[in-house]
């Protein structure tokens, strides 16, 4: 066979991967006799590095490689910009390669076993469809679906191929003769991506067909058109007559008529290949402004990073001030409560030691009056003994006032408790009644205290802070219960921890709330009610002898908490 004039004008470079020395040799001979320019490699590793450097106009390969097989290597060469557009020839030894394997991304499939004159048609059918589309300009558009023409004198066939490509996702149109095919093709602004020709069994001449559609493409070709692929098809088995007939003809490949899915596997190799070279076109026609853009783009990438890294830097800076700044605030908080308390011990300290000195002073003389009062015998006028007893009833009343206010200084010096400021052990029940004897005047009538000392009666710890932590939450409790209620002050005790469990009847505390509840100055009081640093201080107070507070919902609804003070040894 010889070379036409238009293609013998360029001599076209093929890349050879076969790893037979001697079916290397013979395919090179053949080839380069046909007037090709042959290059082979052993492996497809060695030719995908030779890709890199070096594009031939065509890739022959056979499917059965060492190591990388040949669906892999085509699939390799997919992937890469350089090369997914690169025509290749699959060389199999299996009858059902071409279905086995155009999933690849090979363009045709040759048994090795075929006649070489068919391997040689093959190879110029897709160089011709290379050489035709070469002439395209860019497409503008950033996808499109393939637009297949259907010619076919059987309306079955017609229907049965636009339905099977239809479901590939091309836009079909179909003719059922000669005159609607060439009036498809010469439709203004009509551009397909394959043409599939019915060679016989139609009323028209299939061969003729075939030239002018040919003559067609190559004229759209000439004047800066696109070109498209021509699939002949025929019967399960066309002669090589027939083959050479329609090759000679313009068709680029010819499948059996008989087998869809080789047909479609097949429009779908070549729409594929169609719209990669046109997106090959344009991204190489934007490759120069690409490439200063991703320059431009490195460069404020490596900007913006930069930038990223300064401002990260600048917010984990800001945010380790923000700590230092909240944990001074909480610490400078925790100082102010603590010197507040300690002047606050001292005041109560002195003012019941002050109060106490003229108490008792008070306390002996009435005794002494309550007494003489006693020995007096009754005068005999009447007003006179109504006065007599009207005296003795005040002194009465008098002693037990001041009784009174010394239970109150007893009370304080036990809360404040300046001579107990170290760990020991506390009595909580008698701790407990302390507090609640302070606050009585918070609960006066409308509150009923209940109490269940189940616990052990003495726990290691510091005791004036115990009673602040106690009258902290009971007064929270009696403020939180609107009209009458209940406080329930239960004890008990496991083998670790000492309990203290404070529940109330009031409204509760919502969910959302309950972890603020223990933050600095957060309260859920009126203006001018509350400091919001009882629970605060409270929870400080316990987290300093390694416990916790929590808080729950109570039985009847309200609030509870529960303090936990981890159990030590009196020596501790």
């Amino acid at each position: 066979m010889t070379m036409p004039a238009a293609e013998a004008a360029r001599e076209h470079r093929l890349l050879l991967v076969e790893d037979s020395e001697t079916q290397a040799l013979e395919l090179r001979l053949q080839l380069e006799a046909q007037g090709f320019s042959v290059q082979r490699c052993a492996t497809a590793e060695a030719a995908l590095d030779l890709l890199n450097t070096d594009l031939p106009d065509l890739v022959v390969a056979d499917h059965h490689l060492p190591g990388m097989n040949g669906d892999e290597f085509t699939r390799q060469m997919r992937l890469s910009l350089r090369t997914r557009a690169l025509p290749v020839v699959m060389l199999t030894s299996a009858r059902d390669g071409e279905r086995h394997g155009f999933e690849s991304g090979a363009d045709a499939y040759v048994e090795k076993s075929a006649d070489r004159d068919l391997l040689v048609l093959r190879i110029r059918a897709l160089l011709r469809e290379r050489k035709s589309g070469a002439a395209e300009g860019p497409s503008g558009a950033a996808f499109r679906r393939g637009r297949v023409l259907i010619v076919d004198g059987s309306a079955t066939y017609r229907a049965f191929f636009t339905g099977l490509l239809s479901q590939e996702g091309h836009t079909v149109v179909a003719a059922a003769d000669r005159a609607a095919a060439l009036a498809a093709l010469d439709e203004p602004g009509a551009s397909f991506d394959c043409v599939t020709l019915d060679l016989v069994g139609s009323p028209y001449d299939g061969i003729a067909l075939c030239t002018e559609i040919g003559a067609r493409r190559l004229k759209q070709a000439e004047a800066g058109g696109a070109g498209f692929p021509l699939i002949g098809m025929a019967g399960a088995k066309p002669d090589k007559s027939l083959l050479v007939a329609a090759f000679a003809a313009g068709a680029d490949d010819v499948v059996s008529k008989a087998d869809g899915e080789v047909l479609a596997m097949r429009v779908r190799g070549l729409v594929r290949r169609r719209l990669l070279e046109e997106d090959n076109r344009r991204i190489s026609g934007e490759f120069g402004d690409r490439e200063r853009a991703v320059e431009r783009a490195r460069a404020e990438a490596e900007a913006a990073a930069a930038r990223a890294a300064l401002a990260d830097a600048l917010q984990q800076a800001n945010r380790d001030l923000e700590d230092a700044n909240r944990k001074l605030t909480e610490a400078q908080a925790k100082l102010v409560q603590a010197a507040k308390m300690a002047s606050l011990g001292e005041l109560v300290a002195g003012i019941a030691h002050e109060i106490n000195n003229p108490l008792a002073f008070i306390l002996a003389h009435q005794g002494t009056v309550e007494r003489i009062l006693s020995e007096l015998p009754a005068p005999e006028a009447p007003d006179g003994a109504r006065a007599l007893t009207k005296a003795r009833d005040r002194v009465g009343s008098m002693r037990l006032g001041l009784t009174r206010i010394q239970e109150l200084v007893l009370n304080l010096r036990k809360f404040s408790r300046l001579d107990e400021g170290e760990r020991g052990l506390v009595n909580v029940p008698e701790a407990i009644e302390t507090v609640l004897a302070l606050i009585q005047h918070k609960l006066g009538t409308r509150i009923a205290v209940r109490r269940d000392f189940s616990g052990r009666a003495e726990i290691h710890c510091t005791p004036a802070l115990l009673n602040q932590v106690v009258m902290n939450i009971l007064g929270n409790a009696a403020d939180a219960i609107p009209e009458e209620g209940t406080i329930t002050v239960a004890t008990d005790s496991d083998e670790e921890t000492d309990f203290i469990r404070i529940s109330d009847t009031g409204p509760g505390i919502p969910e959302d709330l309950r972890e603020k509840i223990f933050e600095p100055f957060f309260t859920t009081k009126p203006v001018g009610s509350g400091t919001g640093l009882g629970l605060a201080i409270a929870y400080s107070v316990v987290q300093a002898h390694s416990g916790s507070l929590t808080v729950e919902t109570a039985p009847g609804g309200g609030a509870s908490f529960v303090i936990g003070i981890p159990r030590q040894s009196a020596a501790a």
